[in-house]
């Protein structure tokens, strides 16, 4: 098997990479209500798997997924987000690449344990709300409204940032077993994968 990556790969990551993103895209939407916004990185992997773990099946060459991440990254770069999303899918998109390597990006373990380190880099978008927070809150009460931002505000204290990333590890391995599941029962069946 030709180890480098060819057309027919990046045309793949390119597919995948717009699924992955809409569904991204339409789960973020559900952050118009202030907690769901916080809770975001918590529950993204989840609906992100199945695209995630059907995109997996189809991966056998190492920075296909590195370059997944990257594109997800630069769409939230360009869609109005800081550069955090960017470098946070970069670095996690390349861990979670040696991790599926690592198993031949056939593993059920290596799967798991990589989704779930790809899972974390959404964090990156919510990065400013600690980095930057005085100029973040400034655009979130410009966008959303002063009650927004103060209820953003009460909900994000330092040390939860700890919690998320966990947090959204953790989830991202929950969604890699749901997903496998899903695909099993039902791509399997229909002859998809």
């Amino acid at each position: 098997m030709n180890k480098k990556l060819q057309a027919k790969d990046l045309i793949t990551v390119g597919i995948f990479s717009a699924i992955y993103f809409i569904v991204f895209f339409a789960v973020g939407m559900l952050g118009y209500v202030p907690l769901l916004f916080i809770l975001l990185p918590l529950y993204f992997p989840i609906f992100t798997a199945i695209p995630f773990m059907l995109f997996l099946t189809k991966t056998k060459k190492f920075g296909m997924v590195t370059i997944m991440a990257a594109l997800c990254g630069l769409l939230m770069f360009v869609t109005g987000h800081t550069w955090m999303p960017l470098a946070t899918s970069l670095i996690c998109g390349l861990l979670a690449d040696l991790i599926f390597k690592a198993g031949s990006y056939e593993s059920t373990k290596c799967s798991a344990l990589g989704y779930g380190v790809f899972s974390i880099w959404p964090i990156g978008a919510l990065l400013p709300l600690w980095v930057m927070r005085d100029s973040y809150f400034d655009y979130i009460e410009g966008s959303m409204g002063a009650d927004y931002a103060k209820a953003v505000d009460k909900l994000t204290p330092s040390w939860i940032l700890l919690v998320f990333v966990g947090g959204a590890f953790i989830m991202g391995i929950v969604g890699a077993y749901l997903g496998r599941k899903v695909l099993k029962k039902h791509f399997i069946r229909a002859g998809i994968v």
